[in-house]
């Protein structure tokens, strides 16, 4: 809101913003990019379809765990040069993923892309908090439009570019990557060097503050079941065509893009953040049994991965601004310490899901996913208070533990002239 009560539009932003929102949706691109051609992959490089899904986890287990160092990274170099670092090896890892000859290289390959996707991701949304008009509601806005466009033309562009050759998606995304790599070195103002180094163990630290662990853990959870039903199900819609499978994700993507924009608002304003998740966490859990029960029916199938769409996008949306709202630690930590613990649920659960499906069958993977929704949901009561505080505008507190009690009754014997220099 403006100093005078008046809403400020959250696309209504500076060049920098945009350039860096554009980068995004190419970043988000490389989520869905690889989906309308698993099965390709699969039958050319004659790859078991848990040898496929590593091209999942490689990049995203490697995502959580340089999540880790971004803050670290950022604060000696500053966000411009951190976000062209992260750019530059998303177009380097990208194009080798395509030039690559076999499974393992490409899975490699992804791992590097990964990296980079977690330095341009972590700092990419400070920046764009930090930069934003519209405040920072408005920010989470304008990221979760970036990365519902990116969700949704991935696997349009994937699809194209995979009916000429499974190799062209990965060089389409390293040539975007260029061009937005471009336009961060030139519309993005140079950002000072932050004062306070931040220290490699914060995000770690962190965790120890019950709210964020805990959205933390939610954000594990919710991932585990919406990596299952991107990662597999493509092998369950009986479409060979890269196109055919790009539009059914790109409808998908079209429908998490529309509900993370206008659905989740609307949906917080009428019923409060928990209240929402609770119900989206159940009906999403609902839609993952539904292929766990009928994974033989592909029309069923891409019914359901459309219409996850809907409970996704809510979903990303709520749960981001949640943890941002209510963690008692910086944002970059926060950003960080959240992106660590959900994307290795994300990034193990489609490499198990192939395993479980080569072990047992298709039903026990979305049945997991389904179970673990629900989990997330239960976890999610634990915090339901300080969900209601951050919807009331409310600050969150920190939750102090032995050593933060000592150091604040330290600051406060200062404070007062007890303790320390006068």
């Amino acid at each position: 809101m403006s100093s005078h009560g008046v809403a400020v539009s959250p696309f209504k932003q500076p060049r920098a913003v945009w350039a860096v929102a554009f980068a995004c949706v190419v970043s988000f691109m490389g989520i869905g990019l690889v989906d309308p051609i698993l099965a390709s992959l699969r039958d050319k490089l004659h790859a078991t379809p848990a040898q496929v899904e590593l091209l999942f986890t490689s990049y995203l287990v490697v995502t959580a765990v340089a999540m880790l160092v971004t803050g670290w990274v950022s604060s000696r170099i500053g966000a411009k040069r951190t976000l062209i670092t992260g750019l530059a090896l998303i177009v380097v890892f990208a194009a080798l993923a395509g030039a690559s000859g076999g499974i393992d290289g490409i899975v490699g390959f992804r791992a590097g892309w990964g990296l980079g996707n977690a330095l341009f991701i972590a700092t990419s949304l400070a920046v764009i908090v930090g930069s934003a008009s519209g405040g920072f509601a408005g920010a989470i806005v304008l990221y979760e439009t970036a990365l519902g466009i990116g969700i949704a033309a991935g696997p349009l562009l994937g699809g194209v570019l995979g009916n000429v050759s499974w190799r062209a998606p990965f060089f389409g995304v390293s040539v975007l990557m260029g061009i937005a790599l471009i336009a961060t070195v030139f519309l993005l103002p140079k950002t000072p060097t932050p004062e306070r180094k931040e220290s490699i163990t914060e995000p770690i630290k962190a965790l120890r503050h019950r709210a964020l662990a805990t959205t933390s853990v939610v954000g594990l959870l919710y991932n585990w079941g919406f990596f299952t039903l991107l990662g597999y199900s493509p092998f369950l819609m009986g479409i060979s065509s890269p196109i055919k499978l790009g539009l059914v994700f790109c409808a998908w993507g079209v429908l998490v893009a529309i509900f993370a924009v206008f659905g989740a608002p609307w949906l917080k304003a009428r019923f409060g953040t928990a209240t929402t998740l609770y119900g989206n966490f159940v009906l999403m859990a609902a839609d993952l049994a539904v292929i766990g029960i009928w994974p033989d029916n592909p029309t069923t199938v891409i019914v359901a991965v459309i219409v996850a769409g809907i409970f996704i996008g809510v979903n990303n949306t709520l749960v981001t601004t949640a943890v941002m709202s209510i963690a008692p630690v910086e944002r970059p930590v926060a950003s960080a310490t959240y992106g660590f613990v959900r994307f290795i649920g994300g990034g193990l659960a489609p490499f198990v899901a192939g395993k479980l499906v080569e072990h047992f069958n298709a039903h026990v993977p979305f049945v997991l996913g389904a179970g673990t929704v629900l989990v997330a949901a239960i976890v999610l009561s634990s915090v339901h208070r300080a969900l209601a505080a951050a919807d009331r505008g409310e600050i969150a507190q920190p939750e102090r533990t032995e050593l933060d009690r000592v150091e604040h009754a330290e600051e406060l014997q200062v404070a007062a002239g007890i303790g320390g220099e006068s």
